[in-house]
């Protein structure tokens, strides 16, 4: 039975005790939130022990789960790996790069598990696609939310958009070549949207625009690449691809265009969705990465690279700010 300690039990640290009540072969021992009305609320809903010393609920767990605000990650984990705690820890991995760069550090001299909560990897819209090949040259993506003041410790880029740099890092596997980069500050005091163009060693161009100020919510990648298109709406759980047909594409509906090479025939499939709750998965796999020996699915320097992008990104939005 794998012992598990949750600090932070807001509104995403409630999801994960839902989640991990719902988990096999795992123990929640308690939890560990600076605010007393949450704290009594989840006390008495949850029929857990509150801890009021961090160190003591590290001392008393197996492994951890860090859903608090992204400045206390570098302390809890910090805590956690000197005492040999595998650790859940959610996106980003860390304040600063410096913090990031110690954490792995930090964690590769141990030997404990650490899995970052790069949650967008979970999702159905992209499970679906586990079994095709994924060579993009071009990437659009869009992530745009209306306006909520959690989270907000954070700019966008380290609030939202570093969802699709973890997943663009994990698709392309390609060196950084060049960003450039914009983003205006409207509600905070950090880029509330932006803009970035990435682009690849191997020749691959992302364009990315995230937004935590709009009207509407949109979460949607476009990959284009030699043979098809692939669109992935997160928000929605579709996935669809649309390629040459070929002749194993017997289940998927077909149509013919003119092209000045003479006619094509494409195919749209729309792969199955499977039915995953995202977060339930990525503990899942946290535990069995831990009870298995096993690898786990988004490691430290995943959560480490998706940050190096996102740092550099803010450091070219600085150098071209636009003011209000």
């Amino acid at each position: 039975m794998l012992k598990i300690g949750v600090f932070g039990v807001g509104h995403l640290g409630k999801f994960h005790l839902n989640n991990w009540k719902e988990i096999g072969e795992v123990e929640l021992v308690g939890f560990y939130d600076p605010d007393d009305a949450t704290a009594k609320e989840v006390s008495e809903k949850y029929h857990l022990p509150r801890f009021l010393d961090a160190g003591r609920l590290i001392d008393a767990s197996d492994a951890i789960d860090i859903v608090a605000p992204t400045n206390f990650h570098f302390e809890l984990c910090e805590k956690a790996i000197r005492k040999g705690r595998h650790i859940f820890v959610e996106k980003p991995l860390a304040n600063t790069m410096n913090e990031a760069h110690e954490l792995v550090k930090l964690a590769q001299e141990s030997n404990i598990k650490l899995q970052v909560g790069h949650v967008e990897r979970f999702n159905p819209a992209f499970l679906a696609l586990k079994d095709t090949e994924l060579n993009p040259m071009f990437i659009e993506v869009h992530r745009l939310a209306q306006f909520n003041p959690r989270g907000t410790e954070v700019s966008v880029i380290l609030d939202l958009m570093i969802h699709d740099i973890d997943i663009i890092l994990s698709i392309v596997k390609s060196g950084v070549k060049n960003i450039s980069a914009s983003g205006v500050a409207v509600m905070t005091d950090t880029p509330d949207i932006a803009n970035v163009r990435i682009e690849f060693d191997n020749g691959c161009v992302a364009n990315l625009t995230s937004s935590r100020i709009s009207m509407k919510k949109m979460r949607k990648m476009r990959l284009f690449q030699k043979d098809a298109y692939i669109g992935i709406d997160f928000l929605n759980k579709k996935t669809e691809i649309i390629k040459q047909k070929g002749p194993q594409d017997s289940n998927v509906f077909a149509f013919d265009i003119e092209t000045p090479k003479g006619k094509k025939t494409l195919a749209i499939a729309n792969p199955t969705v499977p039915e995953v709750n995202a977060i339930k998965q990525e503990l899942e796999e946290f535990r069995g990465a831990i009870m298995n020996n096993t690898k786990t699915i988004v490691s430290e320097i995943d959560g480490l690279m998706a940050m190096d992008v996102a740092h550099q990104i803010l450091k070219k939005i600085g150098n071209n700010i636009l003011v209000r």
